[in-house]
């Protein structure tokens, strides 16, 4: 199960402690980038944030590793599903 996260700082908590929280995500994406769990992350620009792409087997997992996310308590999550569309049979064309 693929999910699409957008996560976003809450500006009015915007300290010196959630700066050096912010900095940890790196250490905390490498084992899950490694491991496949996390395909992708991407900063979303002129934005606080980012958008990451985790390849998880359940929605019990996904929610276990954002939980462990260090921006967890400072942030908004968005978490969309993703379908892959290459997995659809092609229709034929309509006439």
């Amino acid at each position: 199960m693929k999910f699409l996260v957008i996560w976003r700082l809450e500006i009015s908590r915007v300290s010196t402690e959630v700066m050096k929280t912010v900095l940890r995500m790196s250490d905390y994406a490498r084992p899950l980038e490694e491991s496949g769990k996390v395909t992708g992350r991407y900063h979303i620009v002129g934005s606080h944030g980012g958008a990451w792409i985790y390849d998880v087997e359940s929605n019990d997992e996904l929610e276990m590793l954002l939980a462990q996310s260090p921006v967890y308590n400072f942030s908004h999550f968005e978490v969309l599903p993703l379908a892959d569309m290459s997995a659809l049979p092609v229709a034929p064309p309509q006439q």
